[in-house]
């Protein structure tokens, strides 16, 4: 125990923070009486906070000065997730600091990858969330269209992905075949054909008053995606919109 960060990270050998956001991770690893002002050289300092990658970027150089190894490491799961230690951990920073302290993040986390150099864990939890947030309003949207369009709410829920995990497993492997490969051709499942679709559940919307900005601007973006030919490739050939790809 201790009176404040710097005390505590002056008795440990590997200091661990959990906080709101950025601007609670600065003032207490960088601020007045903060993790730097007490932690011991060779020591580690590792942040779980969902923060800005900056920010730690900015801060891991400040540490090393003092001699102190930084790792950004946040967690997602939950509360549940952290009562039942099954966490999943995203590291950024130096590869041997992570494989010395691995066995301290297993002690919480079910699932620890190392993602790359220091602010990589705080970018994928960043677009880890980011795609979580998206597809729970993807569902919203789906789920509020299919009930007014007459379908029970249970019997709709059953065969939405979360409960019918095939399109999901079929993304993945498309994702690692084309995005990952740039292999977009032979198409599993046709871009001209995800156009379509999406295109009858917006038509099917406006018949019933729905808002659907995830659809409709799922739609744009395959409609400039068969602008530019790509028709007849992978429907995971939404992507190369996304990149910019001419």
């Amino acid at each position: 125990m201790g009176n404040s960060p710097a005390d505590v990270a002056g008795q440990c050998d590997v200091t661990f923070t959990s906080l709101p956001g950025p601007r609670e991770v600065e003032a207490v690893a960088w601020g007045l009486e903060g993790v730097l002002e007490g932690a011991k050289p060779g020591s580690v300092y590792i942040d779980l906070s969902t923060s800005r990658p900056t920010l730690i970027r900015e801060l891991e150089p400040k540490f090393r000065e003092k001699g102190i190894h930084v790792l950004d490491a946040p967690v997602s799961g939950g509360k549940s997730g952290a009562q039942s230690r099954n966490l999943a951990v995203m590291v950024g920073g130096e590869k041997e600091v992570f494989d010395r302290v691995k066995p301290l993040l297993d002690a919480f986390g079910d699932k620890v990858f190392y993602a790359g150099e220091i602010g990589a864990g705080s970018v994928a939890k960043l677009v880890h969330n980011m795609i979580g947030h998206g597809v729970r309003q993807a569902i919203a949207e789906g789920m509020t269209l299919g009930v007014k369009a007459g379908v029970d709410t249970e019997a709709l829920w059953q065969c939405i992905p979360p409960r019918f995990p095939r399109p999901y497993e079929v993304l993945h492997e498309g994702f690692v075949r084309s995005v990952f490969k740039g292999e977009y051709e032979p198409a599993g499942f046709a871009l001209n054909l995800a156009r379509k679709d999406i295109g009858l559940a917006t038509e099917l919307a406006k018949e019933y008053d729905v808002p659907m900005p995830i659809a409709n601007l799922a739609e744009q973006l395959a409609i400039q995606a068969m602008n530019r030919g790509w028709g007849d490739q992978d429907s995971t050939g939404f992507s190369k919109t996304a990149r910019g790809d001419r």
